[in-house]
């Protein structure tokens, strides 16, 4: 009978042992079937914005070009609109696409990745 006390004594304690507050990889492990959930609903809705974000580019690349020489443009917002590309930051990755614009302008899938990598 002690035995069994015991054990039901611990075992909330040992189910409880990957609840703490110090950081890990895993996390919360009660957590894991929602973060799973959370983590797939996240990669299609990234998947769906990367999908639009390829077609706009690929449709209307020698203008993204042009509008990324002159430092913006109707056709590069709409862009960064699609991406969902926060706004206090598109100046400034602006001038990164414009360092970089030789790639852009020979590799579609180069411009695709710097416009969604800063998407939100």
């Amino acid at each position: 009978m002690r035995k069994f006390a015991f054990i039901l004594m611990t075992l909330p304690a040992f189910m409880m042992g990957g609840c703490t507050s110090d950081a890990n990889h895993l996390g919360d492990p009660l957590l894991l079937p929602l973060n799973a959930l959370g983590s797939s609903l996240g990669n299609a809705a990234y998947a769906q914005t990367r999908g639009k974000v390829e077609v706009f580019v690929k449709t209307n690349h020698p203008a993204l070009i042009a509008d990324i020489q002159r430092g913006g443009g109707p056709t590069l917002t709409q862009a960064f609109d699609i991406a969902n590309v926060p706004k206090p930051i598109r100046a400034q990755h602006t001038l990164q696409l414009q360092s970089d614009l030789a790639l852009y302008a020979n590799n579609l899938d180069a411009l695709i990745v710097a416009i969604m990598v800063v998407s939100a």
